[in-house]
């Protein structure tokens, strides 16, 4: 009975601000602080109030708490251990297939601006005998885009 009565009387209060917050042309936070204000006068009407109160001083509801309680953690544990890993095992039997394929990289298309009217120019260091291969990766990028 005192729980209903404390509940009436947060609404009360909380709509009582809202009409005040509602004065200062603040409709939104007015609408907002009416809304929370209104829930626990629905808990009171609908009977929740009187549960929970029933609920609170029951030991076989605290344990059947206690043992949601377990069963959700042991869920969230099988979930951490299971995104650590990466997947389920399928997930990681199909990675690992899939990792010892060898992989060939595609090969450079032709350059979109074609050909130039000048000459290929010629590796500064070709005169050096040094090796022009370090840079041939670059020179592939550069000619597959026209540079």
């Amino acid at each position: 009975m005192i729980a209903e009565t404390v509940c009436s009387a947060v609404a009360a209060a909380g709509l009582g601000i809202a009409a005040v917050t509602a004065y200062r042309k603040r409709f939104l936070a007015a609408t907002r602080i009416a809304a929370y204000s209104l829930v626990p006068l629905g808990l009171v009407m609908t009977g929740i109030v009187e549960w929970a109160a029933d609920t609170a001083f029951s030991p076989t509801a605290w344990i059947g708490f206690g043992v949601l309680g377990g069963a959700w953690l042991l869920f969230m544990t099988t979930r951490a251990v299971e995104r650590r890993r990466g997947g389920t095992r399928k997930e990681r039997k199909a990675a690992a297939a899939a990792a010892q394929t060898d992989a060939v990289a595609p090969r450079a298309s032709a350059p979109s601006l074609g050909q130039g009217s000048r000459p290929a120019a010629q590796p500064r260091n070709a005169g050096r005998g040094e090796t022009s291969e370090d840079f041939s990766d670059i020179e592939a990028i550069l000619k597959k885009h026209g540079i």
